[in-house]
């Protein structure tokens, strides 16, 4: 296909997302057969999709890159697992909870879809006052009112109160999990996949994607097998062959439906949500489609994409001017003025609706806040000049966005605690639980601070109030970069009308791992008050680390050897050194132990990847035979129980209730059927699935393959996550200067920015 933005062969940015989108899948196998079709790989997805670009360091074609990423075939014994099991479901995780609230969201936004799809009267689009003077007019026009009556008339009373969002409020013991697949259905997709040759491991997946009938929508239109995660159109036309024969060709309106929903699928993969609608049609011109125009259009019009334009006029097919708009020359008054340009967007509709959504919910916040709070006592006590011109920002805003590095941490840590004395229910909302444990220690309070999925689910912070909205005055959210559209859409949702929100976090860091970029398009669209930290970060790291945000890479100053760059020639040696680094060369040098240093290197595959590095880590630092599905006792592992979550943990023991981890003092037990596609070991991560953590030591590993993979945003997340030591094993030469210099952030297509700026709020500021 052609290369979409974020995806061009051999120079994919790093901080596009990943098939982290998709749940993971049920099950997967680590190293597939060649005849399997690919499968998302769970664990590995909670990283950005950048990571098939990082991969196509170690593998020169795009194609193969791209399989690197979604290599995890299913594995047909876990397919059965479960499915005949007659036992009592378990109980909704925290994770599951999250996506409950997710999928609630979607349902109400398809609502609002449908909604917009009916025949709308004239007028009907009319809200407030005008809706008002409109009916008012109508009343006169068919005798219902006389005139003077609208005259003698009060005021119109002030629009009620918006009620929070009436959400059911989870639980605080988790509720039963969802029914999996049923027997017969799996059995059904098997027999279908067989006669089209495709594997059978894919029959739990394509029921996840298509549901109970996946076996009837496969046989009448075996291009739906694109909507199973992995699954690559060459391997969907195979399918079809197989079951079609000559009934199909390459311009079957089947086909072209589904490549256009698998276009936008992978472009939302690299975090775009929405694309130009030129580069849908060359895509589909390189899946060998003879009318792409065609294609796109019939697409619309059957609801698999949405077209959106961006620019010119809001109609651009009525250029035609009325005569009596024109002057005495018979020319319209602007036919002279050149008209801006209108770009044309397709997306999904779940990334649209959850756009207009998230912009809608923004704007709600910014205009229903108290704007004459007095918060200047508190302001004046606060710890640092931008600790106070944030609580002083946030008293007067319903929205603020706050961005800064590690130290302007304690400035969120700073406003909430000075809320709360203020008598108000503030809370903090960190990406993770290292994020959330470093907010406590800064507020000095542990009930202040949350994990985003905690506070979604019910799991932490204050629970849900009468009308399903969270029950607090002020969110502080940070690690607001690592937040996607849909989970935004979730959060604002949640906030009832007068609550604060704070977005707060580091712009220099790799962008969420799901579509959108919520966080840089607030600040773009300047919707809101912001306050930009003037708090350093210390220390030689934190020199280092912001020269790279600049695009300098400065040699610093480091007497106690807080940055070491390692050299090495080859990938074999970057491996050999990492091991030493960490089992050896840190602990003696700075006593700290192998446990609290993270490795982290560009990609999974390769001969330097997490996979590699990884093995080699286990042979030195616990051995053992992996007799729980490959791992063992003490193991480090990472756990993805939702996409774009990278949870660290440690295994501790297994039986047949599954896996026991201990994920930073929480007790996890991880399904045996979910075990291989949603955990992976996790001495060695990726930048992406290291984000919003930081630990003692980091060694950043660069082997040679690894250049064109790297960008400034990976090489400043990377080497941000150390706080006491950095090492750099280093073999990519004069690349590494390079990237942080020259290769930016690479752009995502969205429509949030412009959703913003058109919407009224009187706070925005200038």
């Amino acid at each position: 296909m052609t290369a979409l933005p974020g995806e061009t062969p051999g120079t994919g940015g790093t901080d596009t997302p990943q098939d982290a989108v998709s749940p993971p899948d049920e099950a997967g196998a680590q190293e597939p057969a060649a005849d399997a079709g690919p499968a998302s790989d769970g664990a590995e997805a909670a990283d950005s999709p950048s990571d098939a670009a990082e991969d196509e360091a170690a593998d020169a074609s795009s194609a193969e890159a791209e399989a690197e990423d979604e290599d995890e075939a299913v594995d047909p014994a876990s397919t059965e697992a479960g499915a005949a099991d007659a036992s009592p479901a378990p109980e909704l995780s925290e994770a599951q909870a999250e996506l409950a609230a997710q999928r609630e969201l979607r349902e109400r936004i398809e609502q609002r879809k449908a909604a917009k799809a009916e025949p709308i009267a004239a007028g009907g689009g009319l809200s407030g006052t005008a809706a008002d003077l409109l009916a008012a007019v109508r009343a006169v026009e068919s005798g219902e009112q006389s005139g003077s009556a609208f005259f003698a008339s009060p005021a119109p009373a002030q629009a009620p109160r918006r009620p929070a969002p009436a959400v059911t409020q989870p639980p605080r013991t988790p509720a039963p999990a969802q029914q999996s697949a049923s027997p017969e259905a799996l059995d059904t997709v098997r027999a279908v996949l067989v006669e089209g040759g495709a594997p059978e491991a894919l029959a739990r997946p394509a029921v996840g994607a298509l549901g109970e009938q996946a076996a009837e929508l496969l046989r009448t239109d075996p291009w739906q097998l694109l909507a199973v995660p992995g699954v690559r159109p060459e391997q969907a036309d195979g399918f079809a062959r197989a079951l079609l024969g000559a009934d199909c060709g390459p311009d079957d309106g089947r086909r072209t439906a589904a490549l256009v929903g698998w276009v936008l699928e992978r472009a939302a993969l690299q975090g775009h949500t929405a694309l130009d609608a030129e580069a849908v049609r060359a895509a589909l011109a390189e899946r060998a489609v003879s009318d792409p125009d065609a294609a796109v259009r019939e697409a619309v019009e059957e609801g698999v994409a949405l077209l959106f334009q961006e620019g010119g006029d809001e109609e651009p097919d009525e250029v035609e001017t009325d005569a009596d708009e024109t002057d005495e020359g018979g020319l319209a008054p602007d036919a002279d003025t050149p008209r801006e340009p209108v770009r044309v967007l397709l997306g999904l509709d779940r990334y649209a609706l959850a756009e207009e959504s998230l912009a809608d919910g923004l704007a709600r916040l910014v205009n229903t806040c108290e704007k004459a709070a007095d918060w200047a006592e508190a302001a004046a006590a606060a710890p640092s000049p931008s600790a106070a011109e944030l609580i002083r920002t946030t008293a007067a805003a319903g929205l603020v966005a706050h961005s800064g590095g590690e130290a302007a941490r304690a400035e969120p840590a700073a406003l909430i605690a000075a809320a709360r004395g203020l008598g108000l229910r503030a809370f903090g909302a960190a990406h993770s639980e290292d994020g959330r444990r470093r907010l406590a220690a800064a507020t000095g309070d542990p009930d202040t601070a949350v994990t985003l999925a905690g506070l979604l689910s019910g799991a932490q912070g204050p629970g849900r109030d009468e009308d399903g909205a969270l029950a607090l005055d002020l969110l502080v959210v940070l690690d607001a970069p690592q937040l996607d559209v849909e989970g935004a859409a979730v959060l604002v949702e949640a906030l009832a009308d007068g609550a604060r929100l704070v977005l707060s976090g580091d712009p220099g860091v790799l962008g969420s791992a799901g579509a959108g970029r919520v966080f840089a398009d607030v600040l773009a669209a300047r919707t809101c008050p912001q306050v930009v930290s003037r708090t350093p970060d210390p220390g030689p790291i934190g020199e280092l680390v912001s020269g790279i945000g600049i695009g300098e890479l400065n040699q610093v100053d480091a007497p106690g050897k807080e940055v070491v760059i390692v050299p090495v020639r080859d990938a074999g040696e970057a491996v050999h050194r990492t091991v030493q680094l960490v089992a050896d060369s840190v602990p003696r040098a700075f006593s700290i132990p192998a446990e609290e240093t993270q490795v982290i290197t560009v990609g999974h595959g390769g001969a330097a990847g997490t996979r590699a590095l990884n093995e080699a880590l286990k042979q030195r630092l616990n051995p053992g035979p992996g007799r729980f599905g490959g791992f063992d006792p003490g193991d480090r592992v990472v756990h993805v129980p939702a996409p774009g979550r990278a949870v660290p943990g440690v295994v501790r023991s297994a039986d047949a209730e599954g896996l026991h981890l201990d994920c930073g003092g929480v007790p996890v037990v991880v399904p045996q059927e979910r075990v291989e596609s949603s955990v992976r070991h996790g001495w060695a991560l990726s930048a992406h699935q290291a984000a919003g953590m930081r630990w003692p030591a980091a060694v950043v590993v660069l082997p040679g393959d690894a250049a064109q993979g790297l960008s400034r945003p990976w090489v400043y997340t990377a080497f941000g996550r150390g706080e006491r030591h950095l090492s750099v094993v280093h073999g990519v030469d004069q690349a590494l200067p390079h990237a942080v210099a020259q290769v930016p952030a690479q752009e995502r297509t969205t429509r949030l920015r412009p959703l913003l700026e058109a919407l009224p709020t009187p706070d925005a500021a200038s």
